[in-house]
């Protein structure tokens, strides 16, 4: 509990951190409580509402009359299940492969490593697009893993070079004297000293997950059912929005969604790259001996 909470106080103590987990537990509010809220946004009469205009449609119609904004709202739950188990695989990979084959070495490690260089030499876009038409995939769940299903690779190589280190340590090394079972181990003397890169790995995934998901949405590869903000921003663009001003609302608030989600996300790895750094947790923990 004690090296948990060095963690948050760390954490806590950059704006960057405490600005964008306000942003986003901003966008969990809009995906649980909102949608219970904001009504479904249904076919109106008169299209090309401007926004601000209306309390009703506070950010304007689109080209089907749709309110942009309960659009985007409706449109939420699904893009969060497709980043948050598209996050969920490649960290849960990742961290596997990278723990264990940093701690094992040998021809494990061999086998692991080859595997893992053999992921990252395949061009991610094109095995998705290859897959997607294979499989055409509508669950949301699915299509996360789809997406992520060789961001893992690079998270694997990070956490094993880390560990390589974390086993030479005397306490990894007394219980393995002691005849400390390996599985042990791993989960309790490797993987809680991994857990800040392992979190940064999950963020990075995510955010990746955000632009492909949209992307692909929005270049029709990917089939869709329901809403979604690559569609939102499909739908504006076939209509005309990019070129007409009165229209380009309703392809701006889909990307403004989109563009401050994941800058938050960045914020919140760049806030968290101070956990992992050594130096920053050591000095952290001097001065709250120095306190005691």
């Amino acid at each position: 509990m004690t090296e948990i909470r060095a963690v948050w106080e760390i954490a806590w103590s950059d704006w960057r951190t405490k600005v964008s987990l306000i942003i986003l537990g901003l966008y969990a509010l809009m995906g649980t409580i909102g949608v219970l809220v904001v009504p479904e946004p249904t076919l109106y009469p008169e299209e090309w509402i401007q926004p601000f205009t209306t309390w009703q449609y506070p950010l304007g119609t689109n080209g089907n009359g749709q309110g942009v904004f309960s659009a985007i709202v409706h449109a939420a739950p699904s893009m969060y299940v497709m980043i948050l188990s598209g996050g969920v695989f490649a960290t849960a990979v990742g961290a596997t492969i990278g723990i264990v084959s940093g701690y094992k070495r040998g021809r494990i490690d061999s086998l692991l490593m080859t595997f893992t260089d053999v992921a990252m030499t395949i061009p991610g876009l094109p095995l998705i697009i290859v897959l997607s038409a294979v499989f055409e995939p509508t669950n949301p769940v699915v299509i996360g893993i789809l997406i992520s299903i060789n961001s893992w690779a690079g998270q694997a190589r990070g956490i094993r070079s880390q560990v390589l280190t974390i086993r030479e340590e005397s306490y990894v090394e007394a219980s393995r004297f002691m005849g400390v079972k390996t599985r042990k181990i791993l989960s309790k003397d490797i993987t809680p000293q991994m857990m800040p890169l392992i979190l940064i790995g999950f963020v990075d995934t995510s955010k990746q997950v955000i632009f492909s998901s949209v992307a692909l949405y929005f270049l029709g590869v990917l089939p869709f059912e329901g809403l979604n903000w690559g569609v939102l921003m499909n739908m504006a663009y076939q209509a005309g929005s990019a070129q007409t001003p009165s229209q380009f609302h309703a392809l701006l608030f889909p990307i403004l969604a989109i563009v401050l989600l994941s800058w938050a996300m960045i914020m919140l790895v760049q806030g968290l790259d101070r956990v992992v750094n050594p130096r920053i947790r050591a000095k952290h923990k001097a001065d709250e001996r120095d306190q005691i």
